[in-house]
């Protein structure tokens, strides 16, 4: 008895499905590209790179308003995600992550200005105070140590800065009031300031939370051929940001301690703070050590003690720049970044001075996207023919 065969079933193709012409390169194989393909894609994202970071600017230029939120929440976004990213693979959500990095942020802002504020009043306080001393002790003192005297007049004007600075600190509140009230009244202008003030840390908590859904989608909209040349690419960009910003975040940290037991040494009450500002402030070259180096002086003068103090504060400044400059830096962030002193400094004041305060914060990361753009094209260039002396004439 013959068994009946099972009817062969046609096979059904689904309805949906995509249709690739070309086998499409495995993500992280750049060399699924001929070198004239490869070097297309560079010379196009090298395009769109720049022309991407005028058109930021250019929006930053127009509608302010809005695309300066939109840039610090970015920024923010950005800065923290290694930290949530961090978090998430320990098995936290992601939602939960973000969240608990806003709190202990908030905390942290809130015991800084709990601990600053009275610290600044306390020194504003001691204003008066000092003016009358400097006229009978410090000039004293002064004319000692120069073996010179001064005219009357230095402590005649220093007593008046004294009286001044009285006048000042009991007619400061009414003054702030005023000036609030002035600036209250242009509304539409007030209204639009608080309102970007605020919305900042709401649109950094949603970009930081749905981070990587939106890499996602930016590499979704990339050519499929060339998507792992220019992943690579953005990887490079990825790569010199953050080795910049965690390099000088890690030399900031060891360089407000330093200067921080520094001042302390002096008896300097706000010690902890003007290494604090000094130190993190040195991510714009020179900019946090001209800031701690003014801080500490008017520190020295309000507790005034003797020349010592100066002298401390001197020697601080000196062995920290020393430091930084020949050993922290080049051991902490070494040669990975490449972005020299000076262009970072020579960055910072040409953005500074076109885009305000935003262009001083955007000013390291443009510098070193375009330092990567350059060498993308540097290194295409140098292996055409033209560059290599082999073209043939016509």
């Amino acid at each position: 008895m013959k068994v009946p065969q099972p009817i062969a079933t046609p096979e059904v193709s689904p309805v949906l499905h995509v249709v690739h012409p070309e086998p499409v390169p495995p993500p992280g194989d750049p060399s699924a590209l001929d070198e004239a393909e490869a070097r297309k894609v560079d010379f196009v994202w090298s395009g769109v790179m720049v022309g991407s970071l005028a058109l930021v600017f250019a929006l930053l230029s127009v509608f302010g308003g809005v695309a300066v939120p939109v840039l610090l929440a970015l920024t923010g976004a950005y800065a923290f995600n290694p930290l949530v990213t961090l978090l998430e693979k320990r098995g936290m959500d992601r939602t939960w992550g973000t969240s608990i990095l806003f709190f202990a942020g908030t905390l942290l802002m809130v015991g800084a200005g709990l601990y600053l504020v009275p610290v600044f009043r306390d020194e504003a306080a001691k204003l008066p105070g000092f003016f009358q001393r400097a006229s009978t002790q410090v000039v004293p003192q002064v004319e000692s140590l120069l073996g010179v005297s001064l005219p009357d007049l230095v402590s005649q004007r220093t007593a008046e800065l004294g009286e001044k600075a009285s006048e000042l600190l009991q007619s400061a509140g009414p003054t702030a009031a005023r000036l609030v009230a002035s600036f209250a009244g242009n509304t539409a202008r007030f209204a639009a300031t608080l309102l970007g003030l605020s919305v900042v840390p709401v649109l950094a908590f949603f970009f930081l939370q749905d981070y990587p859904r939106l890499m996602g989608r930016i590499q979704d909209l990339l050519p499929r051929r060339s998507v792992a040349l220019v992943t690579q690419r953005f990887r490079e960009v990825d790569e010199v940001l953050s080795a910049f910003v965690q390099g000088q975040l890690t030399v900031g940290a060891i360089l407000s301690v330093l200067y921080a037991v520094g001042l302390s040494v002096a008896r300097i009450d706000l010690a902890i703070a003007i290494g604090l500002i000094a130190g993190f402030g040195n991510m714009v070259p020179y900019l946090g050590t001209g800031i701690g180096v003014v801080l500490a002086v008017l520190g020295v003068l309000l507790s005034w003690q003797g020349p010592w103090q100066l002298a401390v504060v001197a020697a601080t400044f000196i062995i920290g720049q020393l430091a930084e400059g020949f050993v922290i830096t080049p051991r902490v962030v070494g040669e990975k970044v490449g972005l020299a002193p000076v262009a970072v400094i020579i960055a910072v004041l040409a953005f500074g001075e076109l885009f305000g305060f935003v262009g001083i914060l955007l000013a390291v990361p443009a510098s070193a996207i375009l330092k990567v753009v350059l060498s993308v094209v540097l290194q295409r260039y140098r292996r055409t023919q033209l560059y290599k002396g082999s073209v043939q004439g016509p």
